[in-house]
């Protein structure tokens, strides 16, 4: 049986869980039904119709609570069968579902769930019968949950799936398209001097630079300037509902990217360009060269080739002995190679143990090599237009670019006193520079009077919500040097009670709370644990999709730019890339490193993190 991925079928939801598109693969069908020995109760053997499956989508939704499910067990509410039943969160993401048909319930199988918008987007990939029965039984399992080193749990079975990750990728693509998201990776090229020479150089002496740019996301064949791209409606109007869902463009695209069922090439610019422009005698390759899927035009102009770095820093700084900090980088490569014909690029990526990758993916058109200890070769027929060439997970090699603590204390039930103690650029020297900087210390459920407190550095501005710290102002850099800086305080907030969220508890018990607590006030204890569970009280129940519910602890979040080089040290010598046929054509690479989610957590107060097993 051939291998990759085959789709059987895909369906679209909209908000109330109606079937508003779908499109069947009769070719992946019928190699299902060859694949079958035999009827089985437990094995649907035919797709369903959209009404069939759309019931069968609500049902699942009340017996799991929501669309995405409980993804964990739950007592009294998961049932043997159930996809909550196998105790594992990515049952949220994977979902079965049981049709009903001549009164007995079949199976449907890997289902892949995606939620965009208004609309919920189903994947069903070809997986084989044995796959199925094992996912079956294990919905009716005893135990609970994937056990360490067990062999036939759900990620056991998963991993022997590729299919899976290419339902995954479809999934998203259609996601892009309904909602309008269609957009390529974002390459910088530094600007063109516009004086050059003397102005250059002084102006260089003394910090000024020219800013990069980004560079287009254009390609040869394109709509005309200002036609609109079928399909694609804005964020805004999808919102409210007010734009229709496109199915012609929908059709077009599934037809295009994944005739037969097949997946070949999920880019939506390529396929609208091909639609749009159709080929004529001048687009033809080389006779003596194949010309890939994902190049369906061949570029003619200047030649160039740019490559950017983008990173992003993710970390939980606690300032505490028992608890270590985390830091990660998820990042990516862009490219964009401006290049006549059908060459081959090839480069060597150095610092690939220096980042310790911990995963990293290429794009289909490049092959990987060693090339010593610290190096990877790459080698690329690259694509039209802007592309990601890499994305990976790496450690940070520099170290936390901010490093330091929060600490906040509640001196009475509406005054809290806080202090930050931040270090930012330690270890870092040119050309790494740090754009600009800001902390931003949100209260979500506690209204602001007044804020009392000055900064060393930098300027302060507040929120009904929150209070938000410019240490480094855009447009005024931090380089080749590293600074401490402090921001001690006081922050007062609106009373309590008059902005208390209400709960479902009986009005009753909410009168005997508040004499309770004006019982607490004259008797003037103020206990600074009884006021912290005070303040975050009431909270919503948490929700898988947040797990560590934010709102229930103090926090501080750090937004910063980087650029410069990475820090991972993943970089590329412009000077070693090299093409094949050689033409002249000039290398230009950038980085750029954002902040995720950087938190520093209250080192005073309760704060979430991962436990970790003593040995």
């Amino acid at each position: 049986m051939a291998g990759g991925c085959s789709i059987r079928a895909i369906w679209i939801l909209n908000n109330l869980d109606a079937v508003v598109f779908s499109r069947r693969f009769p070719v992946v069908e019928k190699r299902w039904r060859a694949a079958l020995n035999f009827e089985s109760d437990e094995l649907f053997t035919s797709i369903p119709n959209d009404s069939e499956l759309a019931d069968a989508f609500m049902d699942r939704k009340q017996r799991e609570g929501s669309a995405r499910g409980f993804g964990v067990r739950r007592t009294h509410q998961s049932s043997p069968g159930s996809d909550s039943w196998i105790d594992d969160p990515i049952t949220r993401h994977i979902v079965s579902l049981y049709i009903t048909k001549e009164e007995q319930k079949n199976l449907l199988w890997p289902l892949i769930l995606h939620i965009r918008g208004l609309f919920t987007i189903l994947v069903l990939p070809f997986v084989e019968p044995k796959h199925l029965k094992a996912y079956a039984s294990l919905c009716k399992r005893p135990d609970c949950g994937s056990a360490l080193g067990l062999d036939h749990g759900l990620s056991s079975l998963l991993i022997q799936l590729p299919s899976i990750t290419g339902a995954f990728m479809i999934a998203h693509a259609i996601g892009d398209i309904i909602t309008g998201d269609v957009v390529e990776p974002e390459v910088i090229v530094s600007s063109a001097p516009s004086v050059g020479g003397l102005f250059d150089s002084l102006t260089g002496s003394i910090g000024i630079s020219s800013r990069p740019k980004p560079v287009a996301p254009s390609v040869a064949s394109s709509a005309p300037l200002g036609a609109a791209v079928p399909g694609l409606a804005t964020a805004d109007s999808q919102k409210f509902g007010s734009r229709p869902l496109d199915k012609d463009a929908l059709r077009t695209f599934i037809s295009s990217s994944m005739p037969f069922g097949t997946p070949l090439d999920l880019n939506y610019s390529n396929i609208f360009n091909i639609k749009a422009n159709g080929f004529s005698a001048s687009d033809l390759p080389p006779a003596d060269q194949k010309q890939p899927a994902w190049k369906p035009y061949l570029y003619k102009g200047k030649q160039r080739v740019l490559f950017t770095i983008h990173e992003t820093v993710h970390a939980a700084l606690y300032d505490r002995d028992e608890i270590p900090d985390i830091i990660s980088i998820s990042g990516q490569m862009n490219c964009r190679a401006d290049l006549e014909g059908l060459p081959d690029v090839s480069l060597p990526l150095s610092g690939v143990n220096t980042a310790n990758l911990e995963v990293s993916s290429y794009h289909p058109c490049a092959q990987v090599s060693d090339q010593g200890l610290d190096k990877q070769g790459v080698m690329f027929s690259p694509p039209l237009g802007n592309f990601v060439l890499m994305r990976y997970q790496a450690t940070c090699a520099l170290g936390p670019p901010v490093s330091g603590f929060y600490q906040l204390s509640m001196v009475s039930e509406d005054k809290g006193a806080f202090l930050f103690k931040l270090r930012l650029m330690e270890g870092y020297k040119a050309p790494l520079t740090m754009e600009f900087c800001t902390v931003i210390m949100p209260f979500p459920r506690r209204r602001i009077v007044s804020l009392d407190g000055t900064p060393s550095v930098g300027t302060v501005s507040t929120s009904d919500h929150s209070v938000e710290w410019k240490i480094v102002p855009s447009g005024r850099g931090l380089s080749g040097k590293s600074i401490e800086v402090t921001f001690p305080g006081t922050v007062k907030f609106a009373p309590w009670q008059n902005q208390r969220v209400p709960s479902s508890r009986s009005i009753g018990a909410t009168a005997d709370e508040d004499s309770d607590n004006e019982a607490e006030n004259a008797s003037n204890m103020v206990n600074e644990e009884h006021l912290m569970e005070k303040m975050n009280k009431d909270l919503p129940p948490v929700d898988l999709e947040e797990p560590f519910c934010w709102q229930a602890y103090n926090y501080a979040k750090v937004s910063f730019k980087i650029v410069g080089a990475s820090l991972s040290r993943i970089a590329i010598d412009p000077k070693s890339v090299s093409i094949y046929p050689a033409v002249k054509a000039p290398v230009e690479f950038a980085t750029q490193v954002t902040s995720g989610d950087y938190i520093l957590w209250n080192t005073l107060g309760k704060c979430p993190h991962v436990a970790t097993v003593k040995t």
